[in-house]
């Protein structure tokens, strides 16, 4: 029996076009630190936003992704010798159906979706992107999370021969990168595991080949290459935590009434308008307050930031 004759046809012909140019990411001969990228399509998302989508010049040239350096222009200069393929993430912790699984079986577990989303950062810039993925609950659920299970936990590929952020005498984490999750926040319709965006595979300086996009949480909280999903009773410590937890929560929702320490979160620009465009208000929960704001009822939002 072949794949096709037990999924439908377009699902099942997406996640071959995804899976051959995931191989092609692995594979192909890279260029000026870029990474290769194939064509994936899938279908449009009612969670779409609607606001112009960011260029994507843009969003693959300026991105924060520190195991390949910390200027915002190192991802994509410094991530061409990095392999997204062959790629398992492993499920452990509090659930029923440890193990590790095939990037491509992970995939097999929902379609793929479309979706334009608002990506807020914590230094004042933002973007709008076109992710391509399926949603973490999907994931969660065949994990089989227990009722102990609070807490969903994110831990990030080490591999300091293909990524030189991760290597020398200057560490700005702790490796490996870590973030977490609660398990409401987890299973929330809104939060996909992203394997592409404007319509391709993930590029490396993305976060190729799987990556966690929250879109009412800060740029940072969406880890990127995830080769480890950890179900948890307690609050998971987060990588940003571990090196100032002054200044990065564990929720790290946007929140325009809470400055980070060294500048205000009450405005941002749009990349691509260049340094004169006008600065926009930032909105509660980048805009999503009326999905996701119930999530934190009666918590103190400043307290809990």
């Amino acid at each position: 029996m072949n794949p096709s004759d037990i999924t439908p046809k377009a699902t099942f012909l997406r996640r071959r076009e995804l899976l051959v140019g995931a191989a092609a990411i692995g594979a192909a001969s890279l260029v000026g630190g870029g990474a290769y990228a194939a064509p994936l399509t899938a279908s449009k998302s009612r969670f779409s936003a609607t606001e112009p989508v960011t260029r994507k010049a843009d969003a693959t040239s300026y991105n924060n992704f520190y195991e390949f350096g910390t200027d915002k222009s190192d991802p994509s200069n410094n991530s061409g010798a990095f392999k997204a393929l062959p790629w398992t993430v492993t499920f452990d912790g509090l659930c029923a159906k440890p193990g590790a699984v095939a990037l491509e079986d992970v995939l097999k577990l929902s379609a793929l979706e479309e979706r334009v989303y608002r990506m807020r950062c914590v230094e004042g810039w933002s973007m709008v992107i076109p992710w391509i993925g399926i949603p973490l609950s999907a994931i969660i659920k065949r994990a089989e999370p227990l009722g102990s299970a609070k807490y969903v936990s994110f831990e990030t590929v080490v591999r300091p021969e293909e990524m030189p952020g991760q290597k020398g005498w200057f560490q700005p984490l702790p490796w490996p990168y870590r973030e977490g999750l609660r398990l409401d926040e987890a299973l929330h319709p809104l939060t996909i595991m992203a394997a592409g965006m404007y319509g391709e595979t993930l590029l490396n300086q993305n976060g190729a080949p799987f990556r966690l996009v929250v879109p009412w949480k800060y740029g940072f909280k969406s880890i990127k290459s995830v080769v480890r999903i950890s179900f948890v009773e307690t609050q998971p410590a987060t990588s940003w935590q571990q090196q100032n937890s002054r200044e990065y929560g564990f929720y790290s929702n946007v929140n325009p009434e809470v400055d980070h320490p060294r500048w205000s979160q009450a405005t941002e620009r749009r990349i691509g308008g260049g340094l004169a465009s006008a600065r926009q208000p930032t909105l509660m929960f980048n805009g999503y307050g009326d999905q996701v704001a119930h999530l934190y009822t009666g918590m103190d939002l400043r307290k809990h930031f």
